[in-house]
């Protein structure tokens, strides 16, 4: 039994740390205006690139360009719950200041636009004291030895990065007075790395026991089509757009990998049991094996169905609701887990904007998402948490060519919990959005 813990602490140390955002590996807020009223996905306006490349053919004539600006901050916490009592682990994600572009040209019946941000994931999360899997596997595996709390050091950390670049083209074409489409491609590009260590040393007998060293990175490419409908009659827009499945394979570059048992610990197994030995090296290396140079990892981003409808009540009053489904489950993930879901990822979005003169708009939205979670996804490295997101904002049209969007926006999570072997985990998370952006029109 003994064993069996030793080996599957490591195998659980080579587990990949996720970051995701939006969808489980999808981004939706690129332009302040989503994080100021979510539902998008019947705009005309030049956020459309995105969500609705197809409405850009009720939009501006020529040319306009925006630049926007997000700040997130998030905690990703698990709390061990034991018969002794519980312990909280506390993940801080982040990312620095996150810009996406968009430009679009419209000339009659024809638009041309693109967009260029970080469409998947984004960002860091590091666990500074480690995760439950690790420490408790460890601390487990040390009393079945006889090797009480106190008598040897520990120390783990755990931390990783994942984005996703994505550089995005459309074309647009009116087809009549009310319909018109669009076809559209998207680059993407995965980063990520994967470091971390635990070790159990500096025992009076052992000295060093087991130790473990991961620091991998991960790059990929992959390519999306998109197409998108719009039906727009006066006040009424209803919009539907399709991505597909985007096949991401990583390729790994080692910069330090190794796992092993203390020269004197094996010694001594060698000595009671070398046969057992023999197994618990193999098994360490094949734990390991899955980060060497050059091994291949998936992470697809997922095909996604939108939906929306966009309705204008008044000259200076308009809303919008939008259906999202994220084909998770024939997504391809690390270790098969897209699996292990229940369910594809659907979302609810509404929205509503009022312009108080020409000057000022404020506006204001909301978004559910259920993943579709299920215990064996959820893992200490990487998990999701089913949630309800609030957004308000305003614009400012300094001009009239240019717009300056300020937003801030807030994802209030449902804790899940967990069985485990010790008792139970609770994964909890938060997240906060401030953005700030400029649209220009020639």
């Amino acid at each position: 039994m003994t064993r069996k813990l030793l080996i599957s602490t490591i195998v659980a140390l080579a587990t990949s740390v996720s970051v995701h955002a939006g969808g489980l590996m999808t981004n939706t807020n690129y332009h302040i205006a989503f994080d100021r009223m979510f539902a998008r996905g019947a705009s005309t306006e030049i956020d459309a690139a995105y969500s609705n490349p197809a409405g850009l053919a009720w939009g501006h004539e020529g040319w306009q360009l925006s630049l926007n600006f997000q700040k997130p901050w998030q905690n990703r916490d698990i709390e061990a719950v034991t018969a002794a009592g519980s312990q909280k682990f506390e993940g801080k994600a982040s990312a620095p200041i996150v810009p996406a572009l968009f430009a679009s040209y419209k000339k009659g019946d024809w638009a041309f636009s693109t967009m260029i941000g970080i469409v998947g994931s984004g960002g860091y999360v590091e666990y500074k004291q480690g995760v439950p899997m690790y420490n408790m596997a460890i601390s487990g595996m040390m009393s079945q030895l006889g090797i009480q709390p106190g008598t040897y050091g520990f120390d783990s950390e755990m931390k990783g990065k994942q984005y996703i670049y994505g550089g995005q083209i459309n074309i647009t074409r009116k087809i009549n007075d009310n319909f018109s489409a669009a076809i559209g491609l998207r680059a993407n590009y995965y980063d990520g790395y994967y470091r971390g260590h635990v070790t159990a040393n500096n025992h009076p007998q052992f000295g060093d026991l087991a130790s473990l060293a991961l620091d991998v990175d991960q790059r990929g490419w992959g390519f999306a089509p998109i197409v998108s409908i719009d039906y727009h009659n006066g006040p009424l827009t209803i919009a539907a757009r399709y991505e597909f499945r985007t096949k991401i394979e990583t390729e790994n570059k080692e910069n330090l990998l190794n796992a092993g048992l203390g020269t004197n610990l094996q010694n001594y197994i060698a000595q009671v049991n070398p046969a057992a030995l023999d197994v618990i090296n193999a098994t360490l290396g094949g734990a390991v094996a899955g980060y060497k140079d050059g091994v291949k990892t998936r992470y697809d981003m997922p095909a996604l169905f939108v939906a929306a409808v966009g309705y204008e009540f008044s000259k200076n009053l308009r809303g919008a609701l939008e259906y999202h489904f994220f084909d998770d489950t024939h997504a391809k993930m690390a270790d098969e887990r897209q699996k292990t879901l229940e369910h594809g990822t659907h979302e609810i979005l509404a929205g509503i904007e009022f312009d108080i003169n020409d000057k000022f708009t404020v506006s204001c939205g909301g978004q559910r998402t259920d993943y579709g979670l299920s215990d064996d996804y959820q893992k200490d490295t990487s998990f999701a948490c089913d949630s309800y997101s609030v957004g308000v904002g305003g614009a400012w049209n300094i001009n009239d060519k240019l717009r300056l969007n300020a937003s801030y926006f807030c994802t209030l999570y449902t804790d899940y919990t967990k069985p485990t072997t010790y008792g139970s985990e609770i994964f909890s998370r938060t997240n906060h959005v401030i953005g700030v952006g400029l649209d220009y029109k020639f």
